[in-house]
């Protein structure tokens, strides 16, 4: 399928996601046609990346369903300049998406090399090469060295929040982070760091499914 083909069936499925409320700001909306999600599919699902559903890639991960992703980017109320950390890299997509909302670089934590090297291709590719930086590591003790944030981003489903990422976290930050089961699911919850001693207010946004988050402080392998 043609680059132009694939954004305009891109472009309708953007504006269907606002139609249902889903995509609420402008910003939001903005940073989805700049960042199209078939620029971080494997080449055999491009002509599906319009498509509101996840998507495999490599490593036996996925692709979050573009509903999803807006949910969650929506939630975390993104501004310029904005301090962030992404907890579980993918393709690179959403990462992308946060550096597009928040104007400065933005650090991502995979745990498995494969798909690192894989999100690092699609970054390039896209043109975010020198924006998004990717980590391999075990994302649930967060990264200290661009600590503290303003915002951390979890992109698959916890037992609890990991004590690191509140502790890494400013106070008035929060969490956007699937807390529940092991496997498809877990409740998205919004994480308010309230005070210097870690306390936190959770709100809760509901169901959701997403792959296990693994690590010291998530699930065993």
């Amino acid at each position: 399928m043609e680059e132009d083909e694939l954004y305009r069936k891109w472009m309708r499925l953007v504006e269907n996601l606002e139609r249902e409320g889903i995509i609420k700001s402008e910003k939001v909306k903005r940073a989805f046609l700049r960042v199209p999600r078939y620029k971080f599919v494997p080449e055999r699902y491009r002509a599906y990346a319009h498509v509101d559903e996840p998507l495999p890639i490599p490593a036996g991960q996925t692709i979050s369903a573009p509903h999803m992703v807006a949910i969650m980017l929506e939630l975390a109320e993104l501004e310029e300049g904005m301090n962030v950390l992404e907890v579980g890299t993918g393709s690179g997509w959403n990462a992308a998406l946060i550096y597009e909302l928040v104007k400065r670089d933005v650090y991502t934590i995979e745990r498995i090399p494969e798909l690192a090297e894989f999100a690092r291709r699609n970054l390039e590719r896209a043109g975010y090469k020198d924006k998004v930086h990717v980590i391999v590591g075990d994302g649930t003790k967060g990264f200290p060295p661009k600590a503290p944030y303003d915002r951390i981003i979890v992109t698959a489903g916890a037992p609890k929040v990991p004590e690191p990422l509140i502790e890494q976290l400013k106070v008035g930050g929060k969490i956007l982070i699937p807390v529940g089961s092991y496997h498809l699911w877990q409740e998205l919850l919004e994480v308010i760091k309230i005070s210097e001693d870690n306390r936190v207010k959770i709100k809760n946004h509901g169901g959701v499914a997403f792959v296990p988050l693994i690590g010291e402080y998530g699930w065993r392998e």
